[in-house]
């Protein structure tokens, strides 16, 4: 540009910026009811039936989270299929006759999820596995095959899945391999026969191996270490059982869509970004083959391998602005359900008409909030003390960013708020709870630490050994930046997180007690040797990669380096108020983690607040729960951090929430309870 004319742009930017500042809003915008951030959703998982004569979505029945379906010629006149009373249903998928609804359940969040069925046209319901203390994997569905599925089912062994075929029209379970090898998962063909199996390996990687006459070979044919394990795995065979797709991090840093010759054994690089993994890829409804995949670095982008879907997706980008997922397709790829994300507003579902180019709207995921004051979600890239870069995503309250869009115009108190895993990641798009927390008068930081997932194989295995260390320093680098960068001051900043969040919390309010002004903890293992001795069995197989990205209880230098991590034996150092959150049936994280350190804390006459639910396990399924359990957080956060609150009214009485300690720490919450003053 011209000096000139820059020279004029920056006295023009100034004076507007100086206009702006003069009419800056004074006041925030309404409170957006907890009920409307964490209720049921109206609708939500819409999807075609593969013949497209259905469609079916998840909406309340009873207040409870069931299926419902709709003739796709008369979309608004849905009626709901299922009849869950108590479980929200939150996973579905169609038989690929179109003549049911397939579902997985749990019982009060125990994760022994069964099988179920619903016939569309009857209402019938069938449980499909009718077994106690069993878990439940779909392993295989067929394009050509309509009336069977592949699931395995751990009921022989519960740390092994054997593979059974489910005839879908009379229910019966044939088994088709009894898994005596300890092989963690099976990858099956179109024609719903078994190819491969993997196991794991003593040094934490994965072997794979095929089948042949109805046995695994003896001998892998593929083999993988510790680094690219979580980055290297089969993602299934075309329809012909010709090509088989890898996302596969082997020579290279993350991971990429390779395509390999079955007959030859030859590869081929169909996708790869410098950046970050490939992550979802879309199918040919018709013959299986790789039609398009999606990055995820700072934002998701798609881009098309096939030039018969590239024009399709041109078009969605152009007509829908947010994030975009494809989320079903027809048998005859006419038509797809497509969801569009913009952030600052309610999730979108549409019904898209490929070759008239005609979208046309279904329904709205959370209508309530289409009138609220949403706010935008701001990529960062933050750099860590020794040199690595952790994507991460602020949030500020609506207003508070006048004069610099993702600059708030004053420091404001800040919560950071530590995804779980840890082998997980953060993303863009709208977030409950940062909407929540900002809508309350904070800023809202989340940070891909290091052991994250999406960024390469390097990234989580920087991760190693790194619980309660690093990976620590990495949430204590992000406050740092956000000090620095005038998003918030020292003393005005919560952690808060759930499952490895939890763990990060009471790490943040232990390790560092003076780093955080309090915490809110949210089903978080607080000593690690016991929650390797706690893991379900069903997680035989990832053991080994536990002991070795975390510390190997079988060594004595692996125990001191576990107890050294844990919080547990750190307690008596936290000094700034902690609020802990628990699922009494969880699975994962014991509710004996949560146990333990409220004991330690109040022997030493530490303050501590613990909410427990009985029919709950990791994280709060049932939206009662949630919302009452997020109604005690907001007064623990204002008072803590001085930001604004709902009054917490009857969502205690309409959950199961119990507080078996520190109930008086907590504004509201004793009359609340009908404890009075």
């Amino acid at each position: 540009m011209h000096k000139l004319l820059l020279a004029a742009a920056i006295v023009a930017a100034s004076v507007s910026t100086s206009a702006m500042a003069d009419t800056a809003p004074t006041t925030p915008p309404p409170l957006i009811e907890r009920t409307v951030l964490f209720g049921n959703p109206s609708q939500v998982g819409g999807k075609l039936s593969p013949d497209g004569k259905w469609l079916a979505w998840i909406a309340p029945r009873d207040g409870v989270l069931n299926v419902w379906v709709a003739p796709i010629n008369q979309p608004t006149q849905g009626h709901p299929l299922t009849v869950e009373n108590k479980r929200p249903i939150r996973e579905y998928f169609w038989s690929p006759d179109s003549s049911s609804i397939l579902y997985v359940n749990d019982k009060g969040g125990d994760e022994n999820f069964l099988l179920y069925k619903a016939e569309v046209k009857s209402g019938k319901q069938q449980t499909l596995t009718p077994f106690e203390k069993t878990r439940v994997l779909v392993l295989g569905t067929s394009q050509s095959i309509k009336d069977r599925i592949l699931i395995g089912v751990n009921n022989r062994d519960p740390r092994w899945h054997d593979v059974y075929s489910v005839n879908l029209n009379s229910g019966q379970l044939s088994k088709v391999f009894e898994n005596t090898g300890d092989y963690a998962n099976f990858v099956a063909d179109d024609t719903l026969t078994l190819r491969l199996a993997q196991k794991s390996r003593t040094d934490g990687g994965t072997d794979f191996f095929r089948f042949k006459d109805d046995k695994v070979e003896a001998e892998p044919f593929a083999s993988v270490g510790l680094d690219d394990s979580q980055t290297t795995t089969p993602a299934g065979f075309t329809y012909d059982g010709k090509t088989l797709y890898w996302l596969d991090s082997r020579g290279r840093d993350t991971a990429a869509l390779v395509a390999q010759d079955v007959a030859s054994g030859t590869t081929a690089v169909l996708a790869e970004n410098p950046r970050a993994d490939v992550g979802e890829v879309l199918l040919d409804p018709k013959t299986g083959k790789a039609q398009a995949y999606s990055v995820d670095y700072l934002k998701t982008e798609w881009s098309a391998i096939d030039p018969a879907i590239a024009g399709d997706l041109s078009f969605l980008k152009s007509q829908l602005k947010g994030n975009i997922w494809i989320t079903s397709r027809t048998d005859a790829d006419d038509r797809w359900t497509v969801i569009v994300d913009p952030v600052t507003a309610p999730g979108t579902t549409y019904l898209y008409d490929r070759a008239a180019k005609k979208l046309t709207r279904l329904f709205v995921s959370r209508p309530e909030l289409a009138k609220a004051t949403l706010a935008p979600m701001y990529p960062q890239e933050i750099r860590t003390r020794d040199g690595l870069t952790e994507v991460s995503y602020l949030t500020l309250p609506p207003g508070s960013d006048y004069k610099h869009p993702g600059q708030p115009d004053h420091p404001l108190p800040m919560v950071l708020f530590v995804h779980g895993g840890p082998w997980a990641r953060d993303s863009y798009g709208y977030n409950g709870y940062h909407q929540w927390l900002a809508n309350r008068g904070y800023a809202v930081l989340s940070v891909n630490y290091r052991g994250s997932t999406g960024f390469g194989k390097k990234y989580i295995s920087a991760g190693d050994l790194q619980w309660g260390a690093k990976m620590h320093d990495d949430l204590l680098d992000a406050v740092q930046w956000a000090v620095k960068n005038q998003v918030t001051e020292p003393d005005k900043v919560a952690i808060m997180g759930g499952s490895y969040g939890g763990y990060a919390t009471l790490v943040g309010v232990s390790f560092t007690p003076d780093a955080f002004a309090c915490g809110v903890d949210i089903v978080g293992p607080s000593n690690l040797a016991t929650l390797l001795k706690t893991i379900p069995p069903y997680w035989e197989a990832g053991k080994v990669q536990f002991y070795k990205r975390m510390g190997d209880p079988t060594t004595a230098a692996g125990r001191q380096l576990l107890h050294d991590r844990s919080p547990l034996f750190k307690a008596d150092a936290i000094k700034k108020p902690l609020l802990i959150g628990q699922g009494a049936n969880d699975p994962r994280v014991n509710q004996a983690e949560s146990d333990q350190i409220v004991k330690a804390m109040q022997a030493r006459n530490i303050p501590v607040t613990y909410v427990l639910f009985p029919d709950e396990g990791h994280g709060f399924a049932r939206p009662e729960n949630s919302v009452a359990f997020n109604a005690v957080a907001e007064q623990f956060l204002g008072k803590c951090l001085g930001g604004r609150m709902e009054p917490i009214g009857g969502a205690l009485k309409a959950s199961s929430a119990t507080v078996p300690h520190g109930e008086a720490l907590v504004p509201g919450l004793r009359q609340a309870l009908g404890m009075g003053q």
